[in-house]
């Protein structure tokens, strides 16, 4: 295998991730960054079996695999030179995932969707059954809730927030803010768009709606919120660096033993995912993003019309910005970012794959069985 040194910075950059041979009778599900390969009911059990996985016997599985892209203004952004991604930007946020993942089933929170890590862009996962609510946790009032709170709205979510606050302070407590998952249809006071803001008055009103399978799972959802937000913050605070607001997603498997259990899904404490301050500058009267906020903030300076980016009546003007090509300074400094951040958090260096599409077929090939 090719070493990264002996292969262009294009070759390094998993851009497309829907089109490996990986044998599935399901189209291919591909969102911004990941994509998700449904397995066969055969394949599925063979592996459960051959791997030994703690789930039921006829769990449908999926081969997820992370891309490089990085979206930001409803746009996936590319670099000159054919370099279509971020590079090292999703090993680094599947090392962040799985650093946390393990933290909170070593500490007897909750397990997540994840069976196996066999590369560093590659999860093996079993069919979850989401909570259609994007749980969100805010430890500081900054971005879209400044925003808020500066036109006068004292309320979040049904909670009234004090007056005086100023921007990027510390909060009282840790707010939880859910939204919503999609568009959910004919519910009284839930206005019918993806992302909007719901109230736990809501979530308990509509309980089934959101998909909890009973009324005490909106509880059960909330501790393991705040308590997987703990043990992220506190982690982070021993490499001084400030958990400011993240968002976590909730579902529901059924293990080998035939009970279904809550777990996290998605991702967790990640840059794309969540907000991260340095300490030492945030001390100091200023803010220093360690997140992708940080190659928002690079796009916004580097168009001399940012208003392209930040009005959403222009938005059919963003792609063009985003098929000519960013300079590869700024894919190699969010690179940066991403890598740097992720060596800090795990304490171990971040492998990077040279040709991360011949390495994950060859994977999956031989050891799993799964490439005709």
């Amino acid at each position: 295998m090719d070493s990264p040194a002996n292969m262009s910075l294009a070759d390094q950059v998993l851009a497309v991730n829907d089109n490996l041979p990986i044998r599935t009778d399901q189209p291919v599900h591909s969102g911004k960054v990941r994509s998700v390969y449904w397995l066969s009911a055969a394949d599925s059990a063979r592996l459960v079996r051959e791997r030994g996985y703690d789930v039921a016997a006829d769990a449908p599985l999926a081969i997820m695999i992370i891309s490089d892209r990085i979206s930001a203004y409803e746009v996936i952004w590319h670099g000159e030179g054919g370099v279509r991604g971020v590079p090292g930007k999703g090993a680094a946020l599947n090392a962040i995932s799985n650093h946390w993942f393990r933290r909170f089933r070593d500490q007897g929170l909750a397990d997540s969707h994840i069976l196996e890590i066999p590369h560093p862009l590659v999860w093996v996962v079993q069919k979850a059954r989401p909570i259609l609510i994007e749980a969100i946790a805010r430890q500081y009032i900054t971005g879209s809730m400044w925003r808020a709170y500066e036109r006068g709205e004292r309320e979040i979510c049904g909670q009234p927030l004090p007056e005086g606050l100023q921007r990027d302070q510390r909060l009282p407590e840790l707010l939880i803010t859910p939204s919503t998952k999609g568009i959910i249809r004919g519910l009284p006071g839930v206005p019918e768009l993806d992302d909007v803001n719901v109230s736990r008055a809501d979530l308990e009103r509509h309980f089934l709606a959101f998909a909890f399978q009973a009324p005490e799972d909106i509880a059960a959802y909330e501790r393991l919120l705040r308590e997987g937000f703990a043990v992220i913050s506190d982690a982070l605070a021993t490499i001084d660096q400030i958990f400011v607001d993240t968002k976590f997603e909730f579902g529901y498997v059924t293990g080998a033993d035939g009970e279904d259990r809550l777990i996290y899904m998605d991702e967790v404490g990640t840059p794309d995912s969540s907000r991260i301050w340095d300490g030492p500058a945030y001390r100091a009267g200023k803010v220093v993003e360690n997140s992708k906020e940080k190659f928002r903030q690079l796009l916004l300076q580097h168009f001399p019309d940012p208003d392209i980016l930040t009005n959403k009546a222009r938005m059919d003007e963003r792609p063009a910005l985003a098929e000519a090509g960013l300079p590869l300074e700024i894919l190699m400094q969010t690179s940066e970012t991403y890598r740097a951040l992720a060596e800090r958090i795990t304490g171990e260096p971040l492998v990077i794959s040279g040709n991360p599409r011949a390495e994950i077929i060859d994977t999956l090939a031989g050891d799993f069985g799964l490439v005709d």
